[in-house]
């Protein structure tokens, strides 16, 4: 069970986030809810199907978008020859995720935040950018994995 504040902690802000993976959780969110009705009886739950993507897939997204850009950056396809033809604008890490993968994943899966992601969805937005990234400048960069960072 995985919760974003103190289970010590008896009364909620404005925003919790609570992780509900078994009967166990369940039943103690459950309870929660309850006391803070009889508390203040104006609540809004929302939820989230699926695991919320990991700390672990961001790092290897950062990683990947930073090894993204200097690959561009090294065949001398910046971001004019890739996206714009106006101007010269050498690939970052950043820019590579604001416009590349963003705009891929709001597409591909309908979310335009890379925390909104489940663990599951990252790998659809990498198979659609390396395929397209590999057919058209003929080059392809790994998604890191664990395996990756321990090198």
């Amino acid at each position: 069970m995985e919760w974003s504040r103190s289970k010590k902690s008896k009364e909620m802000n404005s925003a919790e986030r609570f992780d509900i993976n078994s009967k166990e959780s369940l039943e103690e969110f459950y309870q929660i809810i309850i006391e803070e009705w009889k508390v203040n009886p104006s609540l809004t739950v929302e939820w989230r199907k699926g695991k919320k993507r990991s700390n672990a897939q961001n790092n290897a997204l950062q990683v990947y978008c930073k090894e993204l850009a200097e690959a561009f950056c090294d065949r001398g396809l910046d971001m004019r020859r890739v996206l714009k033809k106006e101007i010269d604008i050498p690939w970052t890490k950043d820019s590579v995720r604001d416009y590349l993968w963003k705009p891929l994943q709001e597409v591909i899966i309908g979310k335009s935040s890379t925390k909104d992601a489940n663990t599951n969805e990252y790998s659809k937005v990498y198979d659609v950018l390396n395929r397209h990234v590999s057919d058209k400048y003929g080059f392809s960069i790994p998604f890191p994995s664990r395996d990756y960072h321990d090198h």
